[in-house]
This record gives structure tokens, C-alpha cells and sequence, in this order.
């Protein structure tokens, strides 16, 4: 038994092949598995067969045609929500540390989404984004805490969508990283895109897209910085990597930092604190902030007390 999947492309900054498109929706749990089903002429663009090197664009409508073994089924499971904001269109939560925003081929339990689908069900959440992500406008990593926006609709889902491609909605988060800053404000620009080396991590590479992140230093301590960070963009690991890259890598972080901090945790010390957008019904721009989890305020306690 066969299941079809669309996928409508949006908010795409250039031209992308088709099969490192689809490899990085997690729909699948390898590439070689996109390629497979491109070969087999299961993956059509605008109602066409195309080869995996096709470049796709805003609005092209991609169709999948799984076979059983394919098939992700996602559950809606009883897990507790900390909704920050909510109206008829949209809804911001707090995502704890250890939770996925949505399932891949490997997880399909324990997610926001999954979560999402309890509470609302498919027909209470934006469908742009496909079977695997109803209402993500943005994500976090599984180990990055803090707000998250999520779209009850798709008339909600595009406008939230516009705002972060125009820049208009603001994200900022918190961080504790390696190293001492000698200018207190910064911006890091340069582009990110897929190491060549280890596919699970992204890179600092000649041909990635544009990225930009803004630091400003909120306390130093000997070794050590609290920061504030504010996306320009949104690239996968984009604070991850580019912190790393200027040598000042996020405490903990076990992909792109290679020393432990004293202070255990669960994995990077870093939270997304702060949004500000303007909501649908009347748009109004709305400012949303919470407190430090409780991660980065162990470490700070730690820093206060020993490395002042």
C-alpha cells in the first residue's frame, strides 16, 4: 500500500537540488533512501519526474510516493505544553531540552509535534509544511531550549513565515561560550552550509548560504562569556557554528566544541530567551521573553562564584 506526500516549497533564499532539498526535511533516514526513491521515478516537481540534481524553487509543489515501508505514522501523544502566547491563529510555546521539534524516519514519538497533534489535531495546525511538521514555522535543535511559533493555520502560517524571511520577527537567545570578547557588540557573517566531511554537521563553506548572527556580550568571567545572540538568518546550527568558527564554541556543546565544561549538561547551553513579531488579527507586534532555563543559570551560579 502506497501513501503520497506533498510538499510545498517555500522560503527558500536560492535554487536547491531536489534530493539535498528533500535529505534535509528528516522525512528519510538517508540520503541514498532520497536518491533511491528519485531513481525509482517516485518523486515528481509540479507533476513532472525529475533527476536528483533538478534545482528547485519557491512554489514548485513536490508530490512523494511511499511505499509501505516508507511510511512514517505520527502519533498524538499526552505531553505537557508550556504555551507563552496563544490566540485563534497562533500559538508560541516553550520547548524543554531533550525533545525534538518533529519526527524524522528514526523518531516518531516524543516530539512537539507529536505533542501539537494532541492538543489540536491536524485540522488545528498549518498543513504547508507536510505530514511531519503541521504548524513548524521554525525550529529548534532536540538540545536547544525556548520559543518556538507554531501556526494554527496556513493564512497564519505564511504571514509568520514573511515576517522571518523579511526579518521583521525577531529571535534572540542566550548562550555561554569559550573565550573572552574584546568588543562588546559584534556581527559574524559568513555562509553555512553542509560539511563535506561529516554530513551530520554543518560548516563555515565558500558555497553556503548567506548567514548572519549578532552578538552582544552580557558578562565575562576568565575563560568564559554570557552572550546575547540575534539571528539575521536561520541556518541549520547557525549560533553553533558560527560561535565555533570565531573560537568561542558553546559550552557543552559535543558537535562543534571539543572541551567539557565543569558544569554538566545536556549538551549546548544555549535557549532561545526572546521573540518579537506582530500576530495576525490586528498585528500588533508582540514582545515575548523568558528567564534563563535552568541550565544556563547553573552555569552562570558556577561562573559568579569561582571565575569572576
Amino acid at each position: 500500500m502506497s501513501k503520497k506526500i506533498i510538499l510545498s516549497v517555500q522560503s527558500l533564499e536560492q535554487t536547491i537540488r531536489l534530493d539535498t532539498f528533500l535529505s534535509s526535511l528528516d522525512l528519510f533516514s538517508s540520503r541514498s533512501q532520497v536518491q533511491n526513491l528519485i531513481k525509482k521515478s517516485q518523486v515528481f516537481v509540479n507533476g513532472e519526474n525529475r533527476k536528483s540534481s533538478f534545482l528547485i524553487k519557491n512554489d514548485d509543489e513536490i508530490s512523494i510516493i511511499l511505499s509501505e515501508e516508507f511510511s512514517v505514522i505520527i502519533e498524538p501523544e499526552n505531553i505537557p505544553l508550556d504555551i507563552v502566547y496563544e490566540d485563534d491563529d497562533i500559538l508560541v510555546v516553550n520547548k524543554p531540552k531533550n525533545m525534538l521539534t518533529h519526527p524524522t524516519a528514526k523518531e516518531t514519538k516524543g516530539t512537539l509535534v507529536n505533542a501539537l497533534l494532541y492538543k489540536y489535531g491536524y485540522n488545528g495546525l498549518s498543513d504547508i509544511n507536510g505530514v511531519l511538521r503541521p504548524g513548524i514555522i521554525h525550529r529548534l535543535d532536540r538540545n536547544t531550549s525556548g520559543l518556538l511559533m507554531i501556526a494554527k493555520n496556513n493564512i497564519a502560517h505564511e504571514f509568520l513565515t514573511k515576517q522571518i524571511k523579511e526579518k521583521t520577527a525577531i529571535r534572540k537567545y542566550l548562550s555561554v561560550v569559550n573565550g573572552n570578547f574584546q568588543e562588546e557588540e559584534g556581527i559574524i557573517n559568513f555562509p553555512i552550509g553542509r560539511n563535506p566531511n561529516k554530513p551530520e554537521k554543518m560548516a563555515v563553506v565558500e558555497n553556503g548560504k548567506p548567514s548572519i548572527t549578532v552578538y552582544k556580550v552580557l558578562e565575562q568571567f576568565k575563560g568564559y562569556s554570557y552572550l546575547e545572540l540575534t539571528l539575521k538568518t536561520g541556518r541549520t546550527h547557525q549560533i553553533r557554528v558560527h560561535l565555533s568558527y570565531i573560537n568561542h564554541p558553546v559550552l557543552n556543546d559535543s558537535l562543534y566544541n571539543k572541551t567539557k565544561f565543569k558544569v554538566k549538561t545536556t549538551e549546548q547551553v544555549l535557549q532561545a530567551y526572546s521573540l518579537e513579531f506582530a500576530v495576525l488579527r490586528n498585528n500588533d507586534i508582540i514582545e515575548l521573553n523568558i528567564e534563563p532555563d535552568s541550565e544556563i543559570q547553573r552555569v552562570l551560579k558556577f561562573l559568579r562564584s569561582n571565575l569572576k
